[in-house]
């Protein structure tokens, strides 16, 4: 549950697309001056999500309110918000000054002296056209207006593809300062999981369609462990947990369980000489979706490594 005053409301959204359920009757409200990760693999519904809510596509059944108003062809609460998304079009001969001189008439909230140091920190060509930048290129180009516009939404759609580490860096330090000076509610999609996690306040997971988590990522930090050590010992303590993943080598297991362990499993867990490994948020998200994946289909994954490296991309 949420407590903050929200921005966002959504109440059973749905999303067809002819036999395809891209988003199947969510509910779940933003709250104001929070960042969210909206999290999932690819396909998930994230982006048809944030489409809907920008009013760039129309949800099948349901409703979504945005500062309390409906977003579709409503020009004050469209102009409160910035979506950022990785197949942003320009035209042909726009050039990235162009389209900053766009969004400053569009923002009202735009700041310039911001826009021009993360200019200088991505080192923008400014006068080559739009369609001939490198990806990294472009995609800082949809990160300056996002964090230069100062809408008070601002969705973030993968906005780093094509950036290298250092200047990933960049943008998640100059969202942090920026934040601190001026809140906002950033609602930012990711598969670089551990990358943002020190960035994110709340955790909305999609997987299928459906929201799965929720949660403050600080809740959510203790919501799993891995247990390690000999296989039956092992067996006996997860029994009656919620199993999420299994791996095992010879007699030696590790099982990641659902739900907080009490000074009691500790105990038991010290006593039977298994050690308790940490479960990152990136690891979590990934056992989940593959959890409830089986839940449906009832696939097994063959290979757990090539499933985490690929299950969020």
């Amino acid at each position: 549950m949420t407590t903050g005053t929200p921005v966002i409301e959504v109440e059973h959204l749905t999303k067809r697309y002819r036999d395809v359920v891209a988003v199947d009757d969510v509910s779940f409200t933003i709250e104001k001056n929070t960042i969210y990760g909206l999290l999932g693999r690819n396909g998930a519904g994230k982006t048809t999500v944030m489409s809907i809510l920008t009013a760039q596509n129309f949800a099948t059944s349901g409703d979504v309110r945005v500062f309390g108003m409906h977003p579709y062809e409503n020009a004050k609460a469209l102009s409160r918000m910035c979506f950022v998304r990785e197949s942003q079009k320009y035209p042909d001969d726009a050039t990235p000054r162009h389209a900053f001189r766009m969004a400053r008439l569009f923002f009202d909230k735009w700041d310039q002296d911001l826009a021009d140091r993360l200019i200088d920190d991505f080192q923008l060509p400014m006068k080559k056209a739009i369609k001939k930048l490198s990806r990294g290129q472009l995609s800082a180009v949809g990160v300056i207006i996002g964090l230069a516009s100062r809408a008070e939404i601002t969705f973030f759609d993968e906005p780093y593809l094509g950036l290298d580490a250092v200047a990933r860096q960049i943008f998640y330090d100059r969202l942090l300062e920026d934040y601190a000076e001026h809140p906002r509610t950033i609602i930012l999609s990711s598969h670089l999981i551990d990358e943002v996690s020190n960035l994110i306040e709340r955790v909305l997971v999609i997987d299928g369609g459906r929201i799965i988590m929720d949660e403050s990522t600080d809740a959510v930090r203790d919501r799993a462990a891995t247990i390690v050590g000999d296989t039956a010992a092992v067996e006996a303590f997860v029994s009656g947990h919620e199993v999420i993943h299994r791996e095992s080598l010879g007699r030696v297991s590790s099982v990641t369980v659902l739900g907080t362990l009490t000074p009691g499993d500790r105990a038991r867990l010290a006593q039977a000489g298994l050690d308790v490994g940490a479960v990152s948020l990136q690891q979590l998200i990934v056992r989940m979706t593959q959890h409830a994946g089986r839940h449906v289909t009832g696939d097994t994954v063959d290979d757990p490594a090539s499933a985490e490296e690929g299950a969020l991309r």
